[in-house]
């Protein structure tokens, strides 16, 4: 991670609803991949049955995002009171930081989390001085695509996964220049 988005994020972003109630926004290590991947496969379960081709979350493993922090990806988690209630993978792609793997857990759906994560990973790709974000959805995820348009993310193509005749995602991105 870049050196001012540690800054940025190393001061823990933090929001307070009750005294002893503090969300924490930070960089993930390598230490949380075990976490990152419990708290990945927990939250895509409502999506088990719903994809065809059946969502890559459902195989990642500690090991996996181990490799991929250590190869340069990186990670944004999201605690409460200690325990990991969301988290967001990162890597530069074709010249702008692309996410994936957003994930809250069900407790945290519905308090505004997934827009704190994916606001941080347009922070991070800022201090970068990359000029946008990238990510991918798939086509039957429509709520999804209705919160990355909201946050001002455009369609620029569809793509199908192997094996398939027919776009199953779609790739959008949002200008940050």
């Amino acid at each position: 991670m870049s050196a001012i988005f540690s800054l940025v994020f190393g001061q823990r972003l933090r929001q307070k609803e009750h005294m002893s109630d503090t969300l924490v926004l930070r960089p993930g290590t390598r230490a949380d991949a075990p976490a990152i991947a419990a708290t990945i496969a927990a939250a895509f379960l409502q999506y088990r049955g719903k994809l065809i081709p059946e969502s890559n979350a459902f195989r990642e493993t500690p090991d996996a995002i181990t490799a991929e922090l250590a190869n340069g990806g990186g990670a944004i988690v999201a605690e409460r009171n200690g325990e990991m209630i969301g988290c967001v993978m990162t890597e530069i792609l074709e010249g702008d930081l692309y996410f994936g793997r957003l994930a809250v857990l069900s407790t945290a759906r519905g308090t505004g989390l997934a827009r704190r994560l994916i606001a941080a990973v347009e922070a991070d790709a800022r201090a970068r001085g990359l000029p946008g974000v990238r990510l991918g959805v798939r086509v039957v995820l429509t709520a999804n695509q209705k919160l990355f348009n909201s946050m001002g993310y455009v369609e620029y193509s569809r793509e199908a996964h192997p094996g398939f005749d027919y776009p199953t995602s779609i790739n959008m991105r949002k200008a940050l220049r």
